[in-house]
């Protein structure tokens, strides 16, 4: 059935913020039901044609359902998304856990696990990121991901190997997931020649110019010439920032004055930015406004910095590691949630799974009652933060790449690891099988 091309999905729920508002705006009588109106889900029909959305009708509870006798699958009030889109990944350190635990579980023992792993014993050749990195592939893959943007790291001895392992797994499954790649390296690097050259590969690899910002003297220059590169090529930039609980740590704030005050027009996202959360009012407010103003897209990874942060040996952890999510998003600026990191030193979880990422940063930064429109944070604002015009949405004429949870409330999909969603790509339901970990049990 759900291999036809043309079908209808019936009696399902979509969060009104992907429902156009004429449809929304015309059928608010339908919203008489408690649990849609406080979780603002929208009840509907989809019809499906040649794996485009081409119809979506409001549901009334007894209403006819106009299938023309196509076939259908009954959602059963279950709630549809968009595929999710990942913002912020480490594809290159998945997985090597089990060779590599950071058994302090600080970021100094992180920083130590990952130079040990890569550069000390050199464990990173063609074979071992290849299968690592397609790992979290099909296990994003599985759980309803369709683009994601990960972090590479690039030290000289390791580049050469790790990029041509990207364009390969680009290439392999550009029909599944969009790849982008995102440079990870010490911004001094491009204060030097051989970092001019970098930027040149970069470039060349049509990725995004990245790399950890600390506020340190020198940090004004570093920026100048990183945006100087970027503007020159034509690229992006994402920044690793104040991944730290220092107060006196303002990276973030010097991006923004830099970026304005070289007219950058291009994308900017920085992701963490966890030291805005242990600042004083009026220094988060400035932040703020100079973010917003220099349209810089912020990304929070809850999981890994509810892990790192405050992490001190036999003492609960004071705060939860998090950027200000709800005043970013209170001022305008676009959030967006991501994973991170995954079973690797800096995070010793996790499973390349949106939703549990959602559901986690949801309790974490309290993104409930009412819900809103966060389920955006790990769709459509970090597709349109990667500039994927096509890629988040639900509406007429888009592709039909949908999850469809059996959950229907917020409270339902939040509360179960929905293991049994269905995920349509194109319109076809796909395999949703999750690779098996003894995979990679020779490489560790």
């Amino acid at each position: 059935m759900t291999a036809a091309s043309h079908y209808w999905i019936i009696n399902a729920r979509i969060p009104n913020c992907f429902i156009d508002h004429g449809i929304r705006e015309h059928s608010l009588e339908l919203l008489l039901n408690s649990t849609l109106r406080r979780d603002r889900l929208f009840p509907c029909h989809l019809e499906i044609l040649d794996g485009r959305i081409v119809t979506i009708s409001p549901s009334f509870q007894d209403s006819q359902i106009p299938t023309n006798n196509l076939p259908i699958i009954d959602a059963k009030q279950g709630i549809i998304t968009p595929c999710f889109t990942d913002l912020h990944t480490h594809l290159d350190k998945g997985h090597m856990w089990e060779r590599s635990p950071n058994l302090d579980g600080t970021f100094q023992g992180a920083l130590k696990g990952t130079y040990r792993d890569c550069t000390e014993n050199r464990n990173w050749n063609y074979d071992d990121l290849y299968r690592r990195m397609e790992f979290g592939l099909k296990c994003s893959y599985a759980h309803g991901t369709k683009a994601i943007r990960t972090h590479l790291d690039c030290p000289p001895h390791q580049v050469g190997t790790t990029l041509q392992v990207f364009r390969e797994l680009r290439e392999k499954w550009k029909d599944k997931i969009y790849l982008q790649a995102v440079s990870l390296v010490q911004l001094s690097y491009f204060d030097t020649e051989e970092g001019e050259k970098f930027a040149d590969a970069i470039a060349d690899l049509g990725g995004i110019i990245g790399g950890i910002s600390h506020t340190v003297p020198e940090l004004d220059r570093y920026l100048g010439r990183i945006f100087a590169l970027a503007k020159e090529r034509n690229l992006s930039v994402d920044f690793h920032a104040d991944e730290n609980n220092d107060p006196e740590s303002r990276s973030l704030h010097h991006i923004a004055e830099n970026a304005l005050k070289q007219d950058f027009n291009s994308q900017i996202v920085c992701g963490h930015c966890c030291s805005l959360a242990v600042q004083d009012e009026e220094t988060v407010n400035e932040t703020i406004a100079l973010v917003k103003q220099a349209n810089i897209g912020i990304v929070s990874l809850p999981m890994c910095n509810m892990y790192l942060q405050d992490r001190v040996a036999e003492r609960t952890p004071r705060w939860r590691g998090v950027t200000l999510v709800r005043e970013l998003d209170a001022a305008g600026v676009s959030v967006a949630l991501s994973s991170d990191n995954c079973r690797d030193p800096f995070y010793g979880f996790g499973d390349h799974d949106m939703l549990q990422v959602f559901s986690m940063g949801t309790k974490i930064s309290h993104l409930d009652t009412p819900y809103d429109n966060w389920i955006e944070s790990v769709t459509s604002r970090p597709a349109a933060l990667m500039g994927l015009a096509d890629v988040g949405k639900v509406g007429i004429g888009q592709p039909a790449d949908l999850v469809l949870f059996k959950a229907r409330s917020y409270s339902e999909l939040l509360s179960r690891p929905q293991s049994d969603r269905m995920v349509f790509r194109n319109g076809i339901a796909i395999d949703t099988t999750l690779p098996d970990y003894s995979e990679l049990d020779d490489l560790l």
